[in-house]
């Protein structure tokens, strides 16, 4: 059976986590060997989870939180006004 690009979607996941059983692992990886679409969903996910699973914090500028809420408020007033 081949796959298509949105039953890969569905098991990136397990994938990711290893849970895949042996069958469908290999299904996936050759899919993944052809498909430039679900390889780059792979590559997005997985930094997606690097860099949520990071710890560090940052601080951000003094101000940087009032200019955000005044900068959305102008964008939403504009959008609301257009």
């Amino acid at each position: 059976m081949r796959l298509e690009c949105k039953h890969v979607w569905a098991h990136i996941s397990e994938y990711l986590d290893h849970t895949l059983d042996a069958e469908l692992l290999a299904q996936i990886e050759l899919h993944l060997e052809h498909c430039e679409v679900c390889s780059a969903i792979l590559d997005s996910t997985r930094n997606i989870l690097l860099l949520t699973a990071d710890d560090r914090v940052f601080e951000l500028p003094v101000g940087f939180s009032e200019r955000l809420h005044k900068r959305l408020d102008e964008e939403l007033a504009a959008a609301s006004s257009g």
